[in-house]
């Protein structure tokens, strides 16, 4: 480990692991009613190395974390697929033909 003085300038993305105890759902069966998990502060994450709760102010910290790349990959699948191929002349306009049309060669 390396050594350093003062806080990280970035967050670092800890391991986390779904509450053995809830199994991820932040609240266990009680007899009449559900109660908030006591083993993972009603959050169902945590560590995956002690497997102890984290601190409420590094959950938010590690939620977020994942939320946006969680958001980035959708954003990544939503985008279309660039096309390759016969097939770009035809789709995208090369501004070549009369009047700055597309001008496909045929």
């Amino acid at each position: 480990m390396k050594k350093s003085h003062g806080p990280a300038f970035r967050a670092a993305q800890l391991d986390l692991d779904k509450c053995p105890a809830c199994r991820g759902r932040a609240v266990i069966s009680g007899v009449f009613h559900e109660l908030a998990c006591v083993q993972c502060s009603a959050s169902g994450w945590v560590t995956a190395e002690t497997g102890e709760a984290l601190p409420l102010e590094v959950l938010v910290t590690q939620l977020s974390i994942r939320l946006q790349a969680a958001e980035q990959q959708i954003d990544q699948l939503k985008r279309p697929d660039p096309v390759f191929g016969p097939d770009a002349q035809y789709n995208d306009n090369n501004r070549r033909g009369p009047g700055a049309t597309n001008f496909t060669g045929d």
